[in-house]
């Protein structure tokens, strides 16, 4: 939910920028371009419509190229949807497969611990990993007894 958000603020950074730009392009065009204009004062109407036109290709220019960065941020993007779902799917197979291989102990301790606080939850499963099949051996050598 928190993507949508960044993205459109991105993407009015970089309106922002490109108007930034744009206005800074058109202001030297037309510093250079002023002094025809000053110059040939009986064609004003002439030299106003040569400017419009000058402005109007190049906010198509800029219109292109801002089209051209968001099509490619959305291809990306995309992908990287992609990867998300598919690691999303690899994590609850696996993690289907530790709650089914987990003993009612474990899962019990494990709820408890979640109760109690994340942080230690992160830190022992590793640690625990490891023992799970010494502890299954005298687990079962336990009961018979």
């Amino acid at each position: 939910m928190n993507s949508p958000y960044y993205t459109t603020v991105a993407m009015d950074l970089g309106v922002c920028q490109l108007r930034n730009f744009s206005i800074s392009f058109l202001s030297s065009l037309l510093s250079t371009d002023s002094s025809h204009v000053r110059l040939d004062n009986s064609s004003s109407g002439a030299s106003v419509v040569a400017i419009d036109n000058k402005i109007e290709q190049a906010m198509d220019l800029v219109k292109s190229h801002l089209m051209y960065a968001v099509r490619e941020e959305v291809e990306v993007l995309k992908e990287q949807i992609k990867e998300l779902i598919e690691r999303n799917s690899q994590l609850e197979q696996e993690n289907s497969l530790l709650k089914t291989l987990a003993s009612p102990e474990q899962m019990a301790q494990f709820q408890a611990q979640t109760q109690t606080g994340s942080p230690p939850t992160s830190s022992q499963p590793p640690a625990q990993a490891p023992a799970l099949p010494p502890t299954q051996p005298s687990h079962n050598s336990g009961p018979s007894a």
